[in-house]
């Protein structure tokens, strides 16, 4: 498995940030080789990319979410990948998106893509599109405010049980930690918002209808 970790701070409060990630089928406006994303339930993605001539489709399934924090997910068939986002308030109006992916090249192409460093500049010049896109709509185009607990592991209590603090450290740009424990640990934005309540569903979280994979 290859894991690739990158960042962007986003001039936008943390809550727009988040959301607009949560509408994932706007994700073809600045995802390279994603054409096309459908909403199939809260927590499950139908994808279809196209990427060095390839054309692949599969879904991926949330496995963790909340609100300003992060949202983890994996593939459930096609290409193996897992990943995480999160979402750190610099200040009241800036925020750094940081993503972790792992994944399992498949053709001799892709892994001599990952040999290069390619796929991780993909993945980067996504996060720079996104800053791009959100900066100049200047607020979210929708949200999701949905709560998703991890799972529980063999031999650990169920989230709402495990109590302790959050997490609150603020990822360099260039961090490298193990993503495995990265993945694990709960990774929450400094100051969760305090705002009115939550924005209404929308279109395509509302019923049938994230993230790059090489």
């Amino acid at each position: 498995m290859t894991t690739i970790e990158k960042s962007v701070d986003v001039a936008a409060p943390v809550r727009t940030a988040y959301n607009q990630w949560t509408q994932f089928e706007s994700f073809p406006a600045f995802m390279d080789g994603v054409e096309r994303i459908t909403q199939e339930t809260p927590t499950r993605t139908h994808w279809r990319t196209v990427i060095g001539g390839v054309i692949r489709e599969f879904d991926a399934e949330i496995t963790e979410q909340h609100p300003d924090e992060r949202i983890a997910w994996h593939s459930v068939d096609g290409p193996a990948h897992a990943g995480v986002v999160t979402f750190h308030r610099l200040d009241d109006s800036t925020t750094r998106v940081h993503l972790q992916m792992e994944y399992a090249p498949e053709t001799l192409t892709e892994k001599a893509g990952a040999a290069l460093g390619m796929v991780g500049h993909r993945i980067q010049g996504d996060l720079d599109r996104f800053k791009e896109f959100i900066e100049a709509h200047g607020t979210e185009t929708g949200a999701w405010r949905g709560d998703v607990d991890r799972p529980a592991q063999d031999g650990e209590h169920s989230p709402a049980a495990r109590g302790g603090t959050s997490g609150r450290s603020i990822p360099p740009v260039d961090a490298d930690p193990d993503f495995a424990a990265e993945h694990a640990r709960p990774t929450y934005a400094d100051e969760p918002s305090t705002e009115g309540p939550d924005e209404s569903v929308p279109r395509d979280r509302g019923g049938a209808g994230g993230m790059d994979a090489p």
